[in-house]
């Protein structure tokens, strides 16, 4: 009997703790998810502001189809406006034109330039083509 009593109070103490702490069967904390849900859609919301307070609506529009063609420039984009905007670098909103010549700079630093180099001897002397 005190085997049974000890296993009920166990599986009382069990359930507590998972009440207490949120976790579901499948082991996933729903407290903690809804909480980085939150917690993400509050840095979405601050980002948004952020960019309205620093870009014009036209340069928003930009924005937007750089993100649909490039997200992860379009990131790279945003996290640098928020971060000058932090440091004041930018004084009042940025308008289309100054938004294009920022992207440009940016295009400047992070393409890369690659170059092609073909080796025309090295083509000439190639016998693949002869084995037929």
């Amino acid at each position: 009997m005190e085997d049974e009593e000890l296993k009920a109070l166990r599986a009382q103490r069990m359930a507590e703790l998972q009440e207490q702490y949120g976790v579901t069967q499948g082991g996933k904390n729903e407290r903690n998810s809804n909480q980085e849900q939150e917690q993400k859609a509050k840095e979405e919301e601050m980002r948004n502001y952020v960019l309205s307070q620093v870009l014009s609506q036209e340069a928003r529009a930009r924005l937007s189809t750089l993100a649909a063609a490039k997200p992860e420039k379009s990131k790279m984009v945003e996290n640098m406006l928020i971060n000058m905007a932090r440091t004041g670098q930018i004084q009042g909103k940025l308008d289309e034109n100054e938004f294009k010549n920022l992207l440009e700079k940016v295009s400047e630093h992070t393409t890369k330039k690659t170059t092609v180099k073909f080796d025309r001897r090295r083509a000439a002397l190639d016998d693949s083509d002869e084995d037929f």
